[in-house]
């Protein structure tokens, strides 16, 4: 009855988590340094080691639920992300800006563009701490089969710009009595600006072995993500919905809806080879998961409120140095670009109708079939990981990754609601055997802070500075 009593306890808590818990902007583009507490000590590598790493681990690479023990896993932990934007003065302060014989007061002021721009000076994002909660269960079958669950957090972006300092100057936002451009608050003078993601996955794993030095793993994998988006209604002048219908009013889908949800799911495999005793190598592959639309936020997002999860693709070799040491190295590979949300660039609007640039494609419009995203490229990170088994009480992890980030310059006004740009990871962690047979695991990661600095799309005579660091203290128990 306790057992029973103990593994309820372990889904209640995780779930009950993850409905209070906003995932924040993550650490490689909007995806964790890694899953699993054991993992992250060491910056996240592992998919080619065969190492018991707990059950978690098989959200990673399917194939190594085989080489872990009947067990139940809780982990949480507490995510830091430190985010500002920083804008510098500007020549235009909301004016036009002349594309060749600009003249405001003709009836058709076609060469005239108006410009967005940002009130000057450093703005910090109030939104700090975040609670990711994740649990996991292995079960040992006959023939060397497994079966392996986990519910997990992972990825996601949070911003909240409601700074009274925040402000925007644009003909976007309206004009003043006297005919100039109007001031409003919020980076996009809409009010208070910024983005909530957060996403959930449920994994089922199936595994087993082929002779003693290979392993292999598949299953689905169901994702739910609530989404919000909030102080853009500016943009509503280069929608879809208005370039369809000439009614502004009719532009309900772009900012301030609440949390819309989606689901959808997708597929994991793995694969883990022993090279000999002491080397071993794995490789895994997670599919683009199909999500449901965002209807609220239609008018926002291209292909009309579609926000599908991206693929990735892992690999890992593994070395025991040692009988004490053991040395991952992984490489992995997120196609950001396959989601047209994420992917595509800022300047895909130009070919919106709405825009004096002589566009003629509606769906270039926001939220149209080819219109903009955020620009995020691919992103490639390169891991390294160390486990050293002090005794056999005490196992410590050490841990450094790198990934260019996939934010480019040209697209940094629309990225200040969604600044994923972390490099460098370092990692520690540890393992702690407890004297009823249960084991404690702690990790600790610390991202130091990196910039991007681009002109604003909206204002060229404007440079826009996005800034972050990170931290992240994770505990888990298994048993």
């Amino acid at each position: 009855m306790k057992t029973r009593s103990r593994k309820a306890a372990a889904w209640s808590l995780a779930m009950g988590l993850f409905l209070f818990s906003g995932t924040a902007m993550s650490t490689n583009g909007y995806f964790t340094h890694g899953v699993g507490t054991q993992s992250k000590g060491m910056a996240g590598t592992g998919v080619g080691s065969n190492a018991d790493m707990g059950t978690i681990m098989t959200a990673s690479n399917p194939a190594l639920g085989v080489f872990v023990d009947d067990s139940w896993e809780i982990g949480l932990s507490i995510f830091s992300p430190r985010r500002s934007y920083a804008a510098s003065a500007s020549q235009l302060n909301g004016g036009f800006i002349d594309l060749g014989g600009c003249d405001p007061t003709a009836p058709d002021p076609a060469v005239c563009l108006p410009s967005h721009t940002i009130a000057e000076g450093k703005i910090d994002s109030s939104s700090e701490w975040f609670p990711i909660p994740y649990v996991a269960k292995n079960w040992s079958l006959s023939n060397d089969r497994n079966i392996s669950v986990a519910f997990y957090g992972r990825g996601g972006m949070n911003t909240d710009w409601d700074s009274s300092n925040a402000s925007a100057t644009s003909y976007f936002c309206g004009a003043t009595p006297t005919g100039g451009p109007a001031t409003g608050p919020g980076p996009y003078c809409a009010g208070v600006a910024g983005v909530d993601l957060s996403q959930a996955f449920l994994s089922v794993n199936y595994s087993g072995k082929i002779g003693e030095n290979f392993a292999w793993g598949i299953g689905p994998i169901l994702g739910i993500q609530l989404f919000e988006a909030k102080g853009v209604q500016t943009f509503q002048a280069i929608t879809e919905t208005l370039a369809e219908t000439g009614d502004i009013t009719r532009v309900t889908s772009l900012s301030n809806n609440g949390h819309e949800t989606s689901a959808g799911g997708g597929v994991a495999v793995g694969l883990w080879w022993g090279i000999n005793d002491n080397v071993s190598v794995g490789l895994s592959y997670q599919s683009k998961l199909l999500m449901g639309l965002l209807d609220d936020y239609s008018d926002l997002f291209a292909e009309d409120g579609d926000f599908d999860i991206p693929s990735s693709l892992k690999a890992g070799i593994s070395v025991r140095a040692s009988d004490s040491l053991r040395v991952n190295f992984d490489i992995e590979h997120t196609s950001f670009s396959e989601v047209d949300a994420v992917g595509n660039p800022m300047i895909f609007m130009f070919g919106c109708p709405l825009l004096p640039f002589g566009g003629t494609s509606v769906e270039a419009c926001l939220g149209g079939e080819s219109g903009p995203g955020f620009g995020w490229d691919d992103m490639t990170t390169f891991k390294l990981g160390f486990e050293w088994q002090r005794d056999d009480m005490n196992t410590w992890r050490f841990g450094y990754s790198y990934g260019e980030q996939p934010i480019q310059a040209e697209d940094v006004l629309f990225n200040v609601l969604a600044p994923g740009v972390m490099e460098q990871h370092l990692t520690l962690g540890l393992t702690r055997q407890a004297s009823n047979g249960g084991q404690w695991n702690f990790s600790f990661m610390y991202a130091p802070e990196k910039s991007v600095v681009g002109p604003s799309l909206f204002d060229p005579s404007q440079t826009i500075d996005l800034s972050m660091s990170q931290f992240e203290f994770e505990v888990a128990y298994s048993f």
